[in-house]
Order: structure tokens, then C-alpha cells, then sequence
């Protein structure tokens, strides 16, 4: 018995002083992030005209692009004159070879307001959300003197000035 006793002690005395020996402390961990103003295009679709004889009347077509800024960041999104000889935001060109094809990119449905890339003139402006915000563009090509068949492209820049 005695000895059961001070195996008993033993244990109770060691439990004791390892609560007696416990402690704790806390301190803070810092944790931060700055976000800077910045705008990306997420997406652009191609702009098809599709298939057309002859161009006697207007052939109009849209697609989307979406532009994602930081939320409060005021922007605005231009269309460059395209890669055509000769074009101008009024009057983009297409190409096939030599021959050209003349079409408008337009910022409304009613395809009354050129998209241009004039800051506060022809762009179309936001403020950022912080997520991607879509545009409908525009497009149509007006009844002129049909070129010469072919596949006609041209390239366009997006340019968001924030």
C-alpha cells in the first residue's frame, strides 16, 4: 500500500507541476494588401458580317467585349481605326488583297454614335465594379459598291484608358 501511495504522489506531484509550468501568450499577426487602380479587356468576341452578295443594303452584325477595373476606377474603352489603308473610325476598312470594304463601329443599337478612341470625344466610359462589365458593339457595313469577292478582315484595337 505504501508503495501504491507514492506511485500515487509520483504521478500527482509530476501532473501538478507540469499545469504549474503551462503558459501561454498571444501576440497579433499584421495582415494587409494594397490594391492598385488597374483595368484589363476580359473578352473580346469576333465581330461577323457573315456572307453577302451584293451590298445594296446595310449588313449589320454584334459581338461583346468585356472590360474589368477595380471597383471606383473610372474608365474608358476605345476602338482604334483598324489595321485598313486609308480607315478612320467613321469609316473602317476591311480587307481582301487590294479591295476594301467600308464598315462603322457604332456604341449604340441604333447605330447613331461612332466608337471611336478619343478619350471624352467617341469612347464609351464606366466606373469599375471589380467585376467584368460587358459592351455591345456595333457593327455595320453600309450599302456601297460591292468589291471584289473574297474573305475581307481587319483588326481592330481595344484600348481602356483609366
Amino acid at each position: 500500500m505504501k508503495r501504491a501511495l507514492i506511485i500515487f504522489m509520483a504521478g500527482f506531484t509530476a501532473a501538478w507541476c507540469n499545469q504549474a509550468v503551462a503558459a501561454t501568450t498571444t501576440a497579433n499577426l499584421g495582415v494587409q494588401m494594397a490594391i492598385t487602380a488597374s483595368c484589363v479587356v476580359s473578352s473580346v468576341g469576333a465581330l461577323s458580317f457573315g456572307t453577302s452578295g451584293i451590298l445594296s443594303a446595310n449588313v449589320d452584325a454584334t459581338t461583346t467585349l468585356g472590360v474589368q477595373c477595380t471597383s471606383g476606377t473610372i474608365y474608358s474603352v476605345g476602338l482604334n481605326a483598324g489595321t485598313g489603308t486609308g480607315a478612320t473610325v467613321a469609316a473602317r476598312k476591311m480587307s481582301s488583297g487590294a479591295s476594301t470594304l467600308v464598315y462603322t463601329l457604332y456604341s449604340n443599337s441604333t447605330r447613331t454614335t461612332v466608337w471611336g478612341n478619343t478619350v471624352g470625344t467617341d469612347t464609351v466610359s464606366g466606373a469599375g465594379t471589380g467585376s467584368v462589365q460587358s459592351y455591345t458593339v456595333y457593327g455595320r457595313a453600309p450599302a456601297q459598291a460591292t468589291p471584289a469577292a473574297g474573305a475581307y478582315a481587319d483588326t481592330v484595337m481595344v484600348t481602356v484608358t483609366y
